[in-house]
């Protein structure tokens, strides 16, 4: 890490900034380029300490042949290089030339990691990346879970029941929690299911409703989330327009998060 990173980041401690960002497997909207390196650039401008990230190309052999400068290591691996030291990522949708699903990048120990199917239907792979981590100053571990739900109503709803089902069963207690990602939940029914279930607060709460994040050009639909539990959001903020439009159809969201004591 440069010394101005390091000094930003001592800057707002013991805040834990946060991003969860759908990153449409490295290209841009309507796949007319190939983004990936300028993706990675962006990322570490907003110095986080975890990265929820859906739609990763864990491996594409038809890219690799397309693309001379495609990345070949994974690129969960590929963006976390030099700045996040520990990745998990779960792979969901298997193909003959590649695969692709959800990723958690991690400046703190990951301690476990794990990844449950959650599809729906075969025409629909999906799946719950669950992560332990350990945050220095925190007694308890931290559960991490990075989604990525159906894009039909009936498959979301049974998506967050298994999700709840799992936190319950895995973070009782009151155990600090983070579930972020892409919920294609338009119509906000995650926060009926989720914070009534886990206790959990949306990170855009203070304004009423969750952020609006898709088209990441001009953003009209509230379909990505960040829920917490056992913190407190200092602040939090929706990445769009350029030059985030050139890299994917989704906004990226950022929190900033205080470790309730």
């Amino acid at each position: 890490m440069s010394a101005t990173a390091a000094e930003k980041s001592a800057d707002r401690d013991p805040v834990l900034r946060i991003c969860t960002y759908n990153i449409h497997k490295g290209f841009s909207q309507f796949n007319r380029r190939m983004v990936v390196h300028d993706l990675r650039e962006r990322l570490r401008t907003l110095d986080v300490d975890l990265v929820f990230l859906q739609e990763v190309q864990g491996l594409n052999l038809r890219h690799s042949r397309r693309h001379a400068d495609w990345p070949s290591d994974p690129q969960h691996e590929f963006l976390a290089a030099d700045v996040w030291t520990q990745t998990a990522y779960g792979g969901n949708a298997v193909y003959d030339h590649g695969h692709h699903g959800n990723a958690i990048l991690s400046r703190h120990q990951i301690l476990s990691s794990d990844n449950q199917d959650v599809s729906d239907h075969r025409f629909e792979r999906r799946g719950l990346l669950h992560c332990e981590v350990k945050l220095p100053g925190m007694a308890q571990t931290l559960h991490c879970v990075c989604v990525h739900l159906g894009l039909m109503a009936g498959s979301r709803r049974r998506q967050m029941e298994a999700l709840a089902l799992r936190m319950e069963r895995l973070a009782a207690d009151g155990a600090p929690m983070i579930i972020a990602g892409d919920f294609n939940d338009w119509r906000n029914h995650a926060d009926d299911l989720l914070c009534r279930r886990l206790g959990v607060v949306e990170a855009f709460s203070a304004t009423g409703v969750p952020a609006r994040s898709f088209p990441s050009a001009l953003p009209l639909f509230r379909l990505d989330r960040i829920y917490v539990r056992g913190f407190d959001v200092k602040q939090a903020k929706v990445h769009f327009g350029q030059p985030w439009s050139r890299i994917s159809d989704h906004a990226a969201l950022t929190a900033d998060l205080e470790p309730r004591s």
